[in-house]
This record gives C-alpha cells, structure tokens and sequence, in this order.
C-alpha cells in the first residue's frame, strides 16, 4: 500500500507518569492550574497512556492543569496515523484551556493537531488555513518548535492537493526549524514526512537518505512500530521505483523487525509485501499474504477508509494472474460494494479498470468494453471534481491575510515576466517610483535604458514565434548578466526591456550598455535564427538630482531608444551633454 506519512507514525509514547516537573507525584487534591512558564519540549518525560483520554477531566483547577495539557499535546502530535482522527476531540478541549489560559502557543499546537484531522477528512481548507496561521504566529513570535510543526502541516496542506513544489519546501522548513530538544520519535516523524515528499518531488535518492536518517533514529530508540513504518515506506518506493531486488531485501528487513519486537504487522505493510510478491511472479503467495485479514479481521484492521478496497484490488490481481477468475471477480465485486457503500470514487474507478482486464482476459470484450468506458468517464469526473477542489483549498489558504503578507513566492511569482523570468511591468510601476524617492533624497543619480531589438517583427514571421521566443529569452539572459547588485532588469512587453542602474551615472550607465549592445551582437545567434542577425538599440537616460516622475523617466529613456533606430540601430544614444 502507498505511502502513508501524511500524519505521525509510531505510538502515542509511553513511559512512566511523569508526576510533577520537579520529581514527586502531583497532589491528588487541592491546588489550583499552574501559570509559570512550562518545561521545554525535550525535557518533558514521554506521556503515560492514557494521558489524551485523561483530559476529558482536566479543567483550569485542576491541579497541574497546564503540564497535563502539555503531555497530552505532546501525546497527540505523535498518534498513529489510524488514530489521528481520534484526537480531533481532545485537541479541540485543549485549544479551548490554552485560551482560557491566554497560552497562544499551546493552542496553536491544539489547532495544528485539529488541522490534521480535518485534513485526513477531507476539509483541505480548514486544514490549509489553520497551518498558515500557526505559521506566521510562529514567525512572529521566533517559535522554533511551532514553525516546525506548522511548516510540517503545511507540507502535508499542499501534499494532499497535489503541489509538491511546495510542499517540498515546508518539508525542508520543518526539518530545518526542528529544534535539538524535541523527543526523537517526532524528529524521525518530520524526517518521514520530508522523505516522503521528496520522493513524489523527484527526488528519490534524497527521500532515501532522509529515510534512513528516520531509520536510525527509530532503531536506537527501539521504536518498532515507527521502524516498520519507515521500513515499509522504503519498501514502497523501491516497488514503485522498479527496483525489485531492494523492494525485496526491504520485505525481509520488515518481517525481520517484526519478529524482534514481537508486532504484529499492520494491513497496509502486509498490502506492500502482497504487491513486492505480484511483481516477483509470487501470486499464491500475495494472495496468502492478505487473505487471513479480508476474512478475518476487516472490521477491526482496516480503518483507513479505502485500505480494504485497495487490499481486496492486491488480491484479485494475484487470484487473475494465477488463473483464477472466478475468485478474481468474487474480490473485486467486493471491492466494488465497499467503495461504494464508503463513497469511495477513485478507488471505484481503479476497481473498474480491473474488472474490464478480467472481462477481456475472460473473452468478455463487450463487457470489458462497457467497463473500460465507465472507467474513463468515472476517472474524468473525480479528477475535474479533484481539480476544482484543490484550486478552492490553494484560493481559500492564499487568501488569508496571513498568506497575502507572508507568501513572498507568489507576490514573486506575480511580479515576474512567464516567458523570461525577469521583472515585469508591473514590477516596474512599483519599484521604480520608490527608486527614485529613494535616490533623490540621497542626492544619487540614477539611470534607466530601454532595449529594443531591432527588426524582431522579421524574426517572428520569417521563422516562427517559437523561435522570436527563444530569442527573447536568450536576450533576457545577458540583460541579467547586466543587471548585478541593485540593478533591475525587467521586461516591459513584446521585444522591449528596461534595465534601471541605481546609484550609476551616465558615463557608467552607457558602458554598461555598450557592453550589453555587443554581446548582443556578439552573441551565437546562428543555431537559433540562422542567417538572421539579432542586434539591439538602447536608449540611456540618468537623473542626477532633483525629483522626476517614473513616466517621465522612462519618456526621456524612450525618446534616446528612437533616436538610435533613426540614426541606423544597433547603437545606444544617452541624453545630450
């Protein structure tokens, strides 16, 4: 079975009972909630059992109110990933006590555990939103511990609708901003976590090292279940890799750490182990694999609410490929009534798609037929339903005013010209005018060039648009290689570009263009547009002192730009001595 590190792994700890923080057992009458400032993370004891049901009786009396609190947050961040949905409740009481304890950190963790519930069912926003908030509070307030946990949750936010870019940058974020006093188990999660995103990123042989590192961490803490999950995972991009050797190697090393710690393994591993023996030609043996928990233990394993319809999918693969149809189209009109009675769409599709292969291994071409179309018409309609849903979480998280204030990539993103990567217009409009309030208050000059290409409109409709573009972004290159220190390069549309020179007067301004107007002449033009010769004009104008408007800056640039195409192109023309 896929991957599963969207929420915690391993157990929700265990340990003796932490008592007080100073050593002794809490009173067991008397007292009131305590306010002083509460242990770091890493010094806190692991939480006892029992700690996150405990709190249904906590209230701002109770004695030692506010480290019960914190032990069953502790307790809470680290839960199985079948149990996450269960603290949804518990985190909501928690949050509650931190504000009426005016606790603002703690009830961001509450909040963040709530965020993983909500998002595990399906309530992206929320999820989405709630992460973002913990965020910045975090920023703001130099949290390490919660920028780790929040950018972990966002990871998981734009993970789940599909954006693995940046996904795989608050991944990053969250294992950088993971602080050296966190309990081990939470470090190896939020490696887990990185491991898988790196993974779906494209990045398989950094997934692998930041499973190992997990890895590591697991085994030296004897943590079995967290082992096995980690084992797992690498067991599954080995799989999905067509790395069949190691996928197998993994298997044993997962059987291997079971036996230690005497566990028994978990459905979803055992569905791993089932796929590694499908691709080994092993069919009996995947089929054995899973067939004790489809008759025995489906109400209580399978908890994930497409885990039986994905096992019951493994097993009429290996019962097809062994021959057995029969027995094949028995798990998979199974499989069928289970997605459809948990509304279970893509996995109904995917059930579809292989009961229209069993129907044409079986001669059954019409109905394979009928199958097939159902398939891509169920497929067609989750995935734009899956389309619209993710655009409406990524609109709703981006809209918060938190998100317009923080997210420096998108305000980037819209302030930079597609084609080329330099700075648009829009940029220009912004920036420029503060440029100059700022250079004329220091008395400083500053200089502005506009660059046009010459006949570019024959590069176009001789060759191709296709080619005009490459052109245009070669262009944008050396204009870069221009534009260093605080220097703006920037394209204004079509062929034309700005290049503005902070703190440049006009002698330094012209033999920076001058140097741009031969390289561009200079340039290997010939393998994009053959016997055509690509040059550029550049008009230069510098405003030394005093206050001019942007427009007006940019009117005297312009003015120089069509002064050096009448007196012939690829030249540049600076204001009048």
């Amino acid at each position: 079975m896929a991957m599963d590190t969207l929420c915690g792994t391993g157990t929700a700890g265990t340990g003796d009972d932490p008592g007080t923080p100073g050593g002794g057992d809490a009173p067991a009458t008397g007292g009131t909630a305590m306010t002083a400032d509460l242990p770091a993370i890493g010094d806190l004891p692991a939480p006892p059992p029992g700690v996150i049901d405990d709190l249904a009786d906590v209230s701002v009396e109770t004695p030692y109110a506010e480290y019960r609190v914190v032990a069953a947050l502790r307790a809470m961040e680290m839960v199985p990933n079948a149990q996450v949905r269960t603290v949804a409740v518990p985190a909501e009481r928690a949050e509650r006590l931190a504000t009426e304890w005016d606790r603002p950190e703690l009830r961001m963790r509450a909040r963040l555990v709530r965020a993983d519930a909500l998002l595990r069912d399906g309530d992206a926003i929320e999820a989405g939103r709630i992460a973002e908030q913990a965020r910045a509070w975090a920023a703001e307030h130099d949290d390490a511990y919660l920028r780790a946990r929040s950018h972990c949750q966002l990871a998981r936010f734009f993970y789940y609708v599909g954006d693995f870019a940046d996904a795989l940058a608050h991944a990053v974020q969250c294992v950088a901003h993971t602080p050296d006093d966190v309990p081990p188990r939470l470090r190896a999660m939020h490696l887990l976590t990185l491991a898988m995103v790196a993974y779906d990123a494209g990045s398989p042989e950094d997934a692998l090292r930041r499973n190992q590192e997990a890895l590591e961490i697991a085994t030296a803490i004897g943590d079995g279940d967290l082992s096995l999950q980690i084992l797992n995972n690498m067991a599954y991009t080995a799989y999905q890799s067509g790395d069949h050797e190691r996928a197998e190697r993994l298997t044993g090393q997962i059987q291997a750490a079971a036996d230690r710690h005497g566990i028994t393994l978990h459905v979803a591993i055992l569905d791993t182990i089932a796929r590694i023996h499908l691709i080994r030609g092993r069919y009996a043996e995947a089929e054995g694999t899973l067939r004790p928990y489809l008759e025995e233990y489906a109400d209580e394993m399978f908890i994930a609410r497409n885990a039986l319809a994905e096992c019951l999918r493994t097993v009429a693969e290996a019962q097809r490929m062994r021959g057995d149809t029969a027995a094949a189209r028995a798990s998979l009109e199974r499989a069928a009534a289970v997605c459809d009675e948990r509304g279970l769409g893509f996995a109904r599709a995917r059930v579809r798609e292989q009961q229209a292969e069993l129907h044409a291994e079986m001669g059954n071409y019409r109905a394979a037929y009928e199958e097939y179309r159902r398939f891509h018409i169920d497929l067609q309609a989750l995935q734009s339903e899956q389309r619209d849903a993710r655009a409406r979480a990524l609109q709703a998280v981006y809209e918060t005013e938190e998100a317009r204030r923080e997210s420096l990539r998108f305000r980037e993103l819209a302030q930079r010209d597609a084609l080329t990567g330099l700075y648009n217009r829009r940029y220009v409009d912004e920036r420029l005018a503060l440029l100059l309030e700022q250079t004329a208050a220091r008395g400083a000059p500053l200089s502005a060039a506009l660059v046009d290409l010459d006949h570019f409109k024959r590069v176009n409709d001789t060759l191709s648009h296709a080619t005009g573009d490459a052109v245009l972004v070669r262009l944008a290159a050396l204009l870069a290689d221009v534009a260093t220190g605080d220097a703006v390069a920037a394209r204004l549309g079509g062929e034309e570009f700005l290049l503005i020179l902070p703190d440049t007067d006009a002698d330094e301004a012209v033999r920076r263009c001058e140097g741009l107007r031969r390289a561009v002449s200079a340039h290997p033009w010939r393998a994009v547009t053959g016997a055509l010769p690509v040059t550029a004009s550049i008009g230069v104008t510098t405003v030394s002192a005093g206050a001019i408007t942007a427009s007006a800056l940019l009117a005297r640039a312009d003015r120089n730009l069509y002064a050096a195409k009448r007196a012939g192109r690829n030249r540049v023309v600076a204001d009048p001595a």
